[in-house]
């Protein structure tokens, strides 16, 4: 099963034109791509699109494995309690967890912040034949710093480092040049924004303090970011639109519903995967006859 073109269509942020986050929706798509049924729910039809894209994602995972010339790297942003977490373990559930890696970054580390704010992203990148999933990413230099500008104070710039505007544009001309750089180079790159509504938000983080088996979730530095959720609508505003090209273009995904959102990146997953048009590698006569060999030696033994 795909993901309808247009909706992906819907989903991308145009290179050269503004996100639009605030006219876009955080409850679903403007184009129906659930498969109709009269005796299922919503959940239930985004739930059985979504087994329907892991398969389709696990057979293209074994493509990519077995041709290793490319690697796909997905980065996930999100406001807090946007749903990152549920989307990585559900929509990667069906994959070979041999061929996959999933990187949390948070805080920079004092190591860390003796480089500059892509290194710590980028020696984590995932090698040929893998797929690698960023939750949050060298984005957050765009983002958090933005929102709270004294954290620059701790990145040890250089005298004459660039402020303000300046400062953030230069970041995503270097974002846009880094991506690139990784694209020619075989790194097919899957951006995603879980687009999630400020009292959608309200309302899980209020489900984690009613819920005893959900009190793990909550860290009061959520709430103490909440006070700055139009900020960094902003923020991430200015980003996407500064950041989606056609070498690595932003899917702005609803994400008020967590089922729809999973199917949806599941969707947009699959097919990017499939856009690579990978061909499980043929073997030669050379290698048919070892084949035949090796199978001889088998059945005498």
């Amino acid at each position: 099963m795909k993901l309808h073109t247009k909706v992906i269509d819907e989903l991308t942020v145009k290179p050269g034109e503004p996100a639009g986050l605030g006219s876009r929706a955080t409850n679903e798509t403007k184009i129906h791509w659930r498969h109709h049924s009269s005796k299922s729910s919503p959940r239930d039809l985004a739930d059985r699109d979504l087994e329907a894209f892991k398969a389709e994602l696990a057979a293209a995972q074994e493509s990519l494995y077995a041709s290793d010339t490319y690697a796909v790297l997905v980065i996930l942003q999100a406001l807090d309690a946007a749903g990152k977490d549920g989307t990585i373990k559900h929509v990667m559930s069906g994959v070979n967890p041999q061929g996959c890696d999933v990187v949390s970054f948070k805080t920079p580390s004092a190591e860390e912040l003796d480089h500059d704010f892509l290194w710590r992203c980028e020696r984590a990148l995932p090698g040929r034949g893998r797929i690698g999933i960023f939750n949050r990413s060298y984005y957050e230099e765009v983002l958090v710093t933005r929102v709270h500008p004294e954290v620059l104070a701790h990145q040890r710039l250089p005298a004459g480092t660039a402020h303000g505007d300046e400062l953030w544009a230069q970041r995503y001309a270097d974002i846009n040049t880094f991506e690139q750089h990784l694209q020619r180079n075989g790194t097919q790159i899957v951006k995603v924004y879980l687009h999630v509504s400020k009292d959608e938000q309200k309302k899980r983080l209020l489900s984690r303090l009613d819920d005893p088996t959900k009190y793990w979730k909550f860290s009061a530095a959520d709430l103490a970011e909440r006070k700055y959720f139009e900020d960094y609508e902003e923020a991430y505003e200015a980003a996407i639109t500064a950041t989606s090209t056609a070498w690595a273009p932003w899917y702005v995904v609803p994400a008020d519903h967590k089922h729809a959102a999973r199917a949806l990146v599941g969707g947009i997953l699959t097919h990017t995967i499939e856009q690579l048009d990978l061909k499980l590698p043929k073997v030669g006569d050379e290698g048919r006859a070892a084949l035949k060999a090796a199978r001889q030696t088998l059945l005498a033994d």
